[in-house]
């Protein structure tokens, strides 16, 4: 068969379209860490298409600034917040700044980097796993303090990867705060949820977009332009279908949802070969010559 033979898995309904009802979020507040730019902002803006209001959160003050002028115009109140999640005291201050408890926490932010594992610093380790893991730890760990002390339901979801269950090779910092992160979520599910707390997980596949760290950009432009064609879905996915997933975890339709760590990547991380390919090792997928040299 040619090669576009293969339908691939349809396109999604267009950008602004939802599956669930107008105003859903209507009078709730939704708290997104990394909200400022990249996936985090394509999911703050589908909360924000179904009536909530926002509070994003990120490092960087004109990011933010850009970001709460064009999620403010979907309709909500949309408060900015710069905060190294890293940093409990400040993650304080950003609740206490807050107009109201919010209502659900999106923990998307996260480092990340290529790096051979032999090559790894131990402040490259630490950058990752500190702010990957401890960070989406110390925001939780408030939001559920709050919630708990208000006696209030809320909604948590932690944005994760495919390799906390694989391993990534290149990324053992991130995927070992992955892991921890994946963990969190089924462990804090369990606790909470006589609280009702309900606590999920969201990983992403492929979704190009054009906030990358220029690191991560590098490596996928090492592959060949046709993305699609690498992918089980014959297409790599739109940044407002992580952002639907999202809304849906969170909405009143998914309240015996909890402990679940949904995978939107048109299956591609379950894929597996009949014959493998040949083994590339990864200072060569990277770019890099022999150790110590």
């Amino acid at each position: 068969m040619t090669e576009n033979a293969y339908p691939g898995l349809p396109s999604p309904p267009p950008l602004g379209a939802s599956a669930l009802p107008p105003g859903t979020y209507e009078g709730h507040t939704v708290l997104v860490t990394g909200g400022g730019s990249g996936l985090g902002k394509a999911i703050a803006t589908e909360f924000a298409r179904l009536g909530a209001d926002l509070v994003i959160v990120g490092r960087t003050a004109d990011r933010l600034k850009a970001a709460q002028e064009e999620l403010g115009a979907l309709g909500g109140r949309v408060t900015a917040s710069v905060c190294d999640i890293r940093d409990p005291e400040r993650i304080a201050e950003v609740f206490d700044a807050a107009p109201v408890l919010p209502d659900v926490l999106v923990n998307n932010a996260a480092a990340n980097f290529p790096v051979p594992a032999e090559d790894m610093s131990p402040n490259a380790w630490r950058a990752v796993v500190d702010i990957t893991l401890t960070g989406t730890w110390f925001m939780t760990r408030e939001f559920g303090r709050r919630h708990l002390a208000a006696g209030t339901p809320g909604s948590v979801i932690n944005v994760g990867a495919s390799y906390a269950w694989t391993g990534g090779p290149g990324f053992a910092h991130s995927a070992a705060a992955k892991a921890g992160v994946k963990n969190l979520v089924e462990t804090l599910a369990v606790e909470w949820a006589p609280y009702g707390i309900q606590v999920n997980g969201l990983v992403p596949g492929l979704f190009p977009h054009a906030d990358l760290p220029e690191a991560i950009r590098g490596n996928l432009e090492r592959t060949d332009d046709d993305k699609a064609s690498r992918q089980p879905a014959l297409r790599v996915g739109q940044a407002r279908e992580l952002g639907w997933a999202a809304t849906f975890l969170a909405s009143p339709y998914a309240r015996f949802v909890s402990g679940h760590t949904m995978v939107v990547d048109g299956a591609n991380w379950q894929r597996r070969n009949v014959v493998n390919a040949p083994v590339v090792p990864v200072r060569e997928q990277l770019g890099r010559g022999p150790y110590g040299q």
